[in-house]
């Protein structure tokens, strides 16, 4: 796989990096996000540098390992509203057959 390299910028700094050419857009997508992060973080804790670059890092570990868990989704309860969603669909289908 052939690699190229692709200028990013992050807190107003420019990186090049690595980048296969199909996983450009993922990695743009990748770059926006962090910086979203950065620059949120940055808003509340007034860090920079080193320490603002560990605290995103961290906050975005705690996401990632939240989300492996299942922590702050209701699977259940998303999928009984599913459930309770197909039902009415259902039941609005079938009279609409019994129209025809």
């Amino acid at each position: 796989m052939s690699m190229d390299h692709l200028d990013v910028v992050l807190l107003g700094k420019e990186y090049r990096v690595a980048c296969a050419p199909d996983k450009r857009d993922e990695l743009l997508a990748a770059v926006a996000y962090l910086d979203d992060k950065f620059i949120d973080l940055a808003a509340k804790t007034h860090a920079s540098g080193e320490k603002l670059a560990v605290m995103t890092a961290l906050n975005i570990a705690h996401e990632f390992l939240r989300h492996q868990r299942g922590d702050g989704f209701d699977m259940q309860g998303m999928k009984r509203r599913i459930g309770l969603m197909k039902a009415r669909l259902d039941g609005v289908l079938a009279q609409q057959e019994k129209l025809f």
